[in-house]
């Protein structure tokens, strides 16, 4: 297992909620075990679609821009620096409501899965 990957390596692709993903760290393309490592990138003006995950728990930390996290029934402004959990279960979005690319570093445990992944609207 190789403990290192070069940013510029890594490509990104789009996810069932819409987002810009970079898998920075994931067990089916680096050999961790537990949980995985993503960059979230939201462009302005743009929404990811509500959704929720059965079984990872996701810890969101808010890099650089700003936007509206839906959570459950609540919704609240988020900008850089902000960390929020997301259990389980629990429906989310979120929305670029600022001028430049809202950059969220996500944590999933277990690892992200698009099978995992419920889409609710």
């Amino acid at each position: 297992m190789s403990h290192k990957h070069a940013y510029q390596d890594v490509q990104p692709f789009i996810t069932k909620d819409g987002s810009v993903i970079r898998e920075l760290m994931h067990p089916q393309q680096h050999g961790n075990s537990k949980q995985s490592l993503a960059e979230a990138i939201v462009s302005p003006g743009l929404k990811t679609r509500l959704h929720r995950h059965h079984r990872s728990e996701e810890l969101y930390h808010i890099t650089s821009g700003e936007g509206r996290m839906t959570l459950g029934r609540q919704q609240f402004m988020v900008s850089r620096g902000d960390t929020l959990c997301i259990p389980p279960g629990v429906a989310h979005c979120i929305e670029n409501t600022g001028a430049e690319d809202l950059r969220i570093l996500c944590c999933c445990a277990p690892a992200y899965a698009h099978e995992d992944t419920e889409l609710l609207e």
